[in-house]
């Protein structure tokens, strides 16, 4: 399938078919990315994050949130002002 490149605004852009959006079941959101001389939309993925902060609170309630490396240091930090 062809596709015109559109002025929308300031920019550029391609119009998807309804089709095309309601087959892959895409949302109000897509990832997008160059791969090679493709432009690739997929779904957008869930914030990947959700649930850290809950889990470490938990870890810190079972005092387990402490650091696996010892703190490293640099040249000069002792001459640092907090």
């Amino acid at each position: 399938m062809r596709a015109k490149i559109r002025r929308i605004g300031n920019s550029q852009g391609v119009i998807l078919p309804k089709p095309i959006i309601s087959q892959l079941d895409l949302g109000p959101e897509v990832e997008m990315d160059v791969e090679g001389d493709a432009l690739v939309l997929r779904k957008a993925r869930k914030n990947v994050r959700r649930g850290w902060a809950e889990a470490a609170k938990r870890l810190h309630e079972l005092g387990e949130g402490k650091l696996i490396w010892p703190e490293f240091s640099n040249p000069g930090d002792d001459k640092l002002t907090w």
